[in-house]
């Protein structure tokens, strides 16, 4: 008997010490996706930002000068490239990002979409496989990004974790709430998905906000 409680005290041990171990790494694991923030390069004067995304970036809901896009320019004096076009889904989104980056050649891709391969049910794995190749295609071009998650609209509107999954992966900032609380505003939106003109600066300051707070601007 004396072995066996002595065999079993240390098998406890041996599981106590394991425990603590899985836990330090659990919390070193925690702290290296949180840990510090994505840095930016600062904009320089004549630097051009491209927004890429579709209705949302496009605007629909306002007038052209009241898109996210147009308010962002005016708030941070940069050159903003609208490049948004409505009904797009991540896979066209893909198929036509080449020819974007090499018409405009920005300094820094502004990247929102995913919000109609929801709509549509869409396979999410894809939407992030093409998100993902979307910011590697952007970044082998020199060209820094940011993302904005987008909701998937119900009762409890929320961007997918796949937005903060694939910020952490590639160690790129990410805005996920703007978006939420400007579409759970009955008084900041013009249709069930798309915001209006009080909407769109409001999202238009946040981004700036990240921009600032990345060092961009």
């Amino acid at each position: 008997m004396k072995k066996c409680a002595a065999f079993l005290r240390g098998v406890s041990g041996r599981c106590s010490r394991a425990l603590v171990l899985a836990g330090l790494l659990g919390v070193l694991v925690l702290a290296s996706c949180s840990a510090g923030k994505p840095k930016l390069t600062h904009l320089a004067p004549d630097a051009v930002v491209l927004a890429f995304g579709d209705s949302i970036t496009y605007g629909t809901g306002a007038s052209p000068e009241e898109s996210y896009p147009a308010v962002l320019a005016r708030i941070t004096g940069k050159t903003v490239i609208n490049a948004g076009v409505p009904g797009e889904v991540t896979a066209e989104g893909l198929a036509r990002l080449p020819g974007v980056l090499d018409r405009y050649r920005p300094a820094l891709m502004v990247l929102c979409l995913g919000g109609n391969d929801f709509l549509h049910r869409l396979d999410e794995r894809q939407v992030a496989d093409n998100l993902r190749e979307m910011v590697r295609m952007a970044r082998g071009r020199g060209v820094e990004v940011v993302l904005l998650g987008v909701p998937k609209l119900g009762l409890d509107p929320s961007p997918p974790s796949l937005y903060r999954q694939i910020a952490r992966e590639l160690d790129i900032p990410c805005e996920g709430n703007a978006l939420k609380r400007i579409l759970t505003k009955n008084s900041l939106k013009a249709d069930f998905i798309h915001p209006n003109a009080q909407g769109y600066r409001i999202f238009a300051e946040a981004i700036a906000d990240l921009l600032r707070k990345h060092g961009a601007l």
